[in-house]
């Protein structure tokens, strides 16, 4: 059986690799050693010209030291030309002495005078005197009898200055490329040492690029960017990311609409951004805790705060308002069930003394029995829809008396108490009144003479409402800290959160340019009270009709004060937010 035939395969090429760390490494290593060959080359460049031109300076002064010597311009006017002459033995000497290649003195016709060739002395030379036979200097790399050298011409003048003739002196060429071969080997060594320190800089460098990217690919960093924008863009609970100077550096959608802030929030201090109050303190970690709750405009915030390795600190945000608001009215609900279910028992009690009364033919004392107990309800309904007029608190305050009496806390209305119907927003002062009120029924609730007593007056287009109890009141150290979020004495409720009441009220009348305070009450309890300028409408004119929310007084029927009372859903609205 034969073997499967086999695909060949080419050569496996190397691919540039995916991680940071070697990408980064060579790219620094290849940057490196082209600096590090560009700076050689730059540096040969100029040193093979200056060593030119240190050897033609060192021929023309060697030049011009010989053409300074009297005697050599008077040998060349009064002898002639000889290999054994005064000037032949006089340049041998100079040039063994000073190390050049050769030093020729001529006269004016260019014949030799010396020459390290003895037989060419007597003879022209094979390079053009003229130059330096009219007078000046010459610098130059030229080629002669005795190869390429770098050349000084100066001319050779007598006593009186006359020229006699020319003194040129020549520096071998390959000394002078000795020299700059002598000098490469220890610039490569320098450009070696520069080029392992920069390799291992490179190296350095790239390992702690590793460990910051957690050796990832510039691709796989790419699509985590991509991703983490698309995720903080699209989860539903706000995100906010401070760094060590407690600045914003990143702010997502829900976050933005959360704080009330825009995209050009990054960048600035969270206290610039925010104000200060409770939510800065708890996103800047001054408050420490798990799901700690604060309360930024509206809006009912539960935060929770992370550190981050570089100082910094990333913090989530859930908006509770809608649970918040859903918790209370449960716990309003509550409430009102328990009400309507001791109200039950208590009617079937006097359903029963009534079928007693009736089955004894007692009917004069049955009469009696409901009127006394139909007149109590009927006057606590009307106490309150003679002093507020506005439907919907005066309803809030006759469930709130009914839950009260079955507390056994007497609600009352304080002397003086009178409020039209021209409430500009009646839903936000029925939250206030509601949470006061419930605040107030928990104080009271057990004491002896338990009692709370409700004032509502107008004074111009102002709201001021009191709100008293009999409670053990509140200490001075703390009549501050009852209106941040988050504190309370009570226990948790059944949505597990409390300390929200207070500082909504104060929310909402600070919203409206108001303020809430609190102080001892006469004797025991609290006291609180709430301004809320410009709550009111401007009354109607002699002439405007009034309609159903008109400032006629409001006389309430019996089957008013029963219309009142079977709305008792108002207790459910004092836990609303804004």
């Amino acid at each position: 059986m034969s073997a499967p035939p086999t695909t060949p395969r080419g050569p496996r090429r190397i691919g540039w690799p995916k991680r940071v760390f070697s990408q980064v490494l060579l790219m620094q290593l290849a940057i490196i050693t082209g600096v590090t060959v560009l700076v050689t080359g730059l540096f040969l460049a100029p040193l093979s010209a200056q060593l030119d031109d240190q050897a033609m300076r060192r021929a023309l002064a060697i030049a011009q030291s010989t053409a300074a010597q009297p005697r050599l311009a008077r040998a060349v006017l009064t002898t002639a030309p000889s290999p054994d002459g005064v000037v032949q033995d006089a340049a041998e000497r100079i040039r063994r002495s000073t190390g050049a290649e050769y030093v020729v003195i001529m006269d004016k016709r260019g014949v030799r005078w010396s020459h390290t060739d003895a037989a060419r002395i007597g003879r022209k030379v094979s390079t053009d005197p003229s130059t330096a036979l009219a007078g000046r200097t010459v610098m130059e790399i030229d080629s002669g009898t005795l190869g390429r050298s770098a050349r000084g011409k100066v001319p050779l003048r007598d006593e009186t200055g006359r020229i006699v003739g020319a003194v040129s002196v020549g520096i071998a060429y390959d000394s002078v490329r000795a020299r700059l071969l002598a000098a490469i080997p220890g610039l490569l060594a320098y450009a070696g040492g520069a080029l392992a320190v920069g390799a291992l800089a490179a190296y350095l460098i790239s390992r702690r690029l590793q460990r910051q990217t957690h050796d990832l690919a510039f691709s796989d960093i790419s699509a985590l960017l991509t991703e983490r924008e698309a995720m903080l863009h699209s989860i539903r609970e706000g995100v906010v990311a401070l760094d060590r100077k407690g600045r914003i550096r990143l702010l997502n959608d829900e976050a933005q609409r959360l704080l009330g802030l825009g995209p050009d929030a990054a960048g600035t201090p969270l206290e610039e951004a925010l104000g200060p109050g409770r939510t800065a303190d708890v996103l800047a970690g001054r408050v420490i805790g798990e799901d700690l709750v604060t309360v930024c405009g509206s809006r009912v915030l539960l935060a929770n705060r992370m550190p981050t390795d570089d100082g910094g600190a990333v913090a989530t945000l859930r908006d509770r308002t809608e649970l918040e608001y859903l918790g209370r009215e449960l716990d309003s609900t509550r409430g009102l069930i328990d009400a309507l279910r001791a109200q039950d028992h208590e009617h079937a009690n006097r359903l029963h003394t009534l079928l007693g009364l009736l089955e004894l033919e007692m009917h004069e004392d049955a009469r009696e029995f409901v009127t006394e107990v139909v007149g109590v309800h009927r006057a606590t309904a009307e106490q309150v829809t003679e002093k507020v007029h506005d439907p919907l608190l005066a309803a809030l305050l006759v469930g709130k008396a009914t839950v009260a009496a079955e507390r056994g806390v007497a609600l009352r209305m304080a002397p003086g108490t009178l409020l039209p119907d021209r409430l500009v927003d009646p839903r936000g002062l029925v939250t206030v009144v509601g949470n006061l009120v419930d605040n107030a029924l928990d104080a009271a609730a057990g004491t002896t003479e338990a009692r709370i007593e409700v004032g509502l007056r107008a004074e111009g287009r102002t709201v001021v409402l009191r709100v008293q109890d009999s409670g053990p009141g509140v200490p001075a150290a703390r009549q501050e800290s009852i209106f941040l979020e988050g504190w309370s004495t009570k226990e948790l409720p059944a949505h597990g959160k409390r300390g929200l009441g207070l500082p909504l009220v104060r929310r909402l009348a600070e919203r409206q340019g108001g303020r809430v305070s609190v102080a001892d009450a006469p004797g025991t309890g609290a006291v609180f009270t709430v301004v809320l300028p410009e709550a009111l409408d401007e009354p109607a004119s002699p002439g405007r009709p009034v309609g159903p929310r008109g400032d006629g007084p409001a006389t309430a029927s019996p089957a008013g004060a029963r219309d009142s009372r079977t709305g008792p859903m108002g207790p459910t609205t004092s836990g609303e937010t804004p």
